[in-house]
C-alpha cells in the first residue's frame, strides 16, 4: 500500500478571548481556560477522530504539547487509550511523546505498550525531541535536549527488544533495573514515526534507523519540497532507497461542495489558527538547535504560516488546501507526486472550525477525494513523480 491516510487532531482550544493578544504559549493565562468548554471540545474531538474509521481512513493521529491552547493535549497517550478501546481497524499514531521531558523514560516504553495491546497491534509509536516552548514550560535546559532523547530512545528500544532486567548507565539516565511490562504487541516493536521541522540531525537520526519522517505543517510547500528530498538523500547515505511510507505530509484539508463556499465556511477560522494560535510557537531557546540546523530551517523560517497576510498567499504556498472535491484531490495529486510521501496526515479540524463543518469536510474527503487518490496512487505504484524524483 503505497498511500495512506490520516485523520490528525491538534485539540486546540477554540474560545480565547477576543481582547487577549498574548502567545498561545507558555505564558498564555490558564485562568482563560474554562472547563465546561474542555468538557464539550475534549469529547468532540474523540468523536470525530472515531468517525475518521467509520470513514475509512487507515488511521487517526494525536500528539503532546504542554501549557498552551493550540493543542490542549498534554498526554496524547490518554487520548490513544481511549481510541485504542473505541476503535477496530484504524493505525493510532502518537506523533509523539517528547521523550527529553520523561524521566525516566521506561513510562513511555510501558505507555506505549499497554496501547499496543489493548488495540491488538495498531499503535504507531512517535517519539519528539520537544518543541522549544517546552522546553520552558517544563524548566529544562534545552541544550540537553538531544542527548537526553538519545538516551530515552534507546531504553525504550532496548526495553522493547531486549530480555529484562538489565541495567543502563548514561549521561542523563540511571536505572537499576530495566524490566518493562508489558511487551508490545508487535514484535519487534511498533512502527515508529519521529516529525520534524528542518533539523538535519533528525533526518539523519530517522533514515539512520529506517523510521518514518513526519514533515510538520505551516510552511510553503517549497520548503516541504526541499525538506523531503533532502530525507531521502540522507536514507541513500544510509545505503537504502527511501520507502515512501517512511514520509508523511501534514496539511490542513477542508472540502466543501464548491471552491467559494469551502472558502467562504473556513478562512475565519483558519485565521484564528495562525493569528492567535500559533504566536509563541516558534519559541526556540538558546541551544536547543545546533548551528547546521538553524542555518537550514532558516532558508524557511520567512514562509512559516504566522507570516501570512492574504488567503492569495495561503493558496499560492498550500498552507492549507480548501476546496470542492475536485479541486482538493487535483491539488493533492498534484503536491504527493511532488513530494514522494506515502503518508497523507490530513488536519481537518483547525482553529474554531465548528463540528458539523469538520464532520461535512471528513465525509467528503473520505467519500469523494480519498477514492480518487487511491486510484491515482494504487498499490505498488511509485507517489514520488516528475522533477522531484530526480531533483
Amino acid at each position: 500500500m503505497p498511500l495512506r491516510f490520516f485523520s490528525f487532531h491538534l485539540m486546540p482550544y477554540p474560545a480565547l478571548p477576543p481582547d487577549y493578544d498574548g502567545p498561545a504559549w507558555v505564558t498564555c493565562p490558564n485562568e482563560l481556560f474554562d472547563p465546561a468548554i474542555g468538557h464539550e471540545v475534549y469529547n468532540r474531538y474523540l468523536d470525530e477522530l472515531i468517525y475518521a474509521e467509520e470513514l475509512g481512513f487507515d488511521g487517526v493521529c494525536v500528539n503532546e504539547h504542554h501549557q498552551n491552547a493550540y493543542g490542549i493535549m498534554p498526554s496524547p497517550n490518554l487520548m490513544g487509550s481511549i481510541l485504542a478501546r473505541q476503535t477496530k481497524r484504524v493505525k493510532i499514531a502518537i506523533v509523539g511523546n517528547a521523550l527529553p521531558l520523561y524521566d525516566p523514560p521506561t513510562r513511555v516504553a510501558e505507555e506505549f505498550a499497554m496501547i499496543d495491546n489493548i488495540s491488538g497491534g495498531r499503535l504507531i509509536a512517535g517519539f519528539v525531541v520537544g518543541g522549544g516552548p517546552e522546553y520552558y514550560s517544563f524548566s529544562m535546559n534545552p541544550a540537553h535536549a538531544r542527548d537526553r532523547f538519545a538516551e530515552a530512545h534507546e531504553i525504550i528500544m532496548r526495553a522493547w527488544t531486549e530480555p529484562g532486567p538489565f541495567e543502563y548507565v548514561g549521561k542523563h539516565y540511571k536505572l537499576r533495573y530495566v524490566n518493562t511490562w508489558p511487551r508490545p504487541f508487535q514484535q519487534p516493536h511498533p512502527e515508529v514515526w519521529i516529525p520534524g521541522a528542518g533539523s538535519l540531525e533528525t533526518m539523519e537520526f530517522v533514515a539512520k534507523h529506517h523510521y518514518a519522517y513526519m514533515g510538520i505543517p505551516y510552511f510553503h510547500i517549497s520548503v516541504f519540497d526541499r525538506t523531503f528530498r533532502m530525507f531521502r538523500e540522507a536514507c541513500e547515505r544510509e545505503g537504502y532507497e527511501y520507502d515512501p511510507l517512511q514520509a508523511g505530509w501534514l496539511e490542513p484539508i477542508y472540502v466543501a461542495e464548491t471552491d467559494e463556499q469551502a472558502r467562504t465556511e473556513y478562512e475565519s477560522h483558519f485565521w484564528y489558527f495562525v493569528k492567535r494560535l500559533l504566536p509563541g510557537i516558534n519559541i526556540s531557546p538558546p541551544g536547543y538547535t545546533s548551528l547546521r540546523s538553524i542555518e537550514n530551517i532558516l532558508k524557511g523560517a520567512g514562509t512559516f504560516a504566522i507570516n501570512l497576510t492574504s488567503w492569495d498567499e495561503v493558496v499560492e504556498g498550500q498552507y492549507a488546501i480548501v476546496g470542492s472535491p475536485e479541486t482538493v484531490a487535483e491539488k493533492l495529486i498534484e503536491s504527493l507526486g511532488r513530494l514522494g510521501t506515502g503518508n497523507l496526515l490530513g488536519l481537518f479540524q483547525l482553529g474554531t472550525l465548528p463540528g458539523h463543518l469538520t464532520r461535512k469536510s471528513l465525509e467528503l474527503f473520505a467519500n469523494e477525494v480519498m477514492p480518487k487518490l487511491r486510484k491515482e496512487f494504487p498499490e505498488g505504484a511509485r507517489v514520488l513523480r516528475g522533477q522531484s524524483a530526480v531533483a
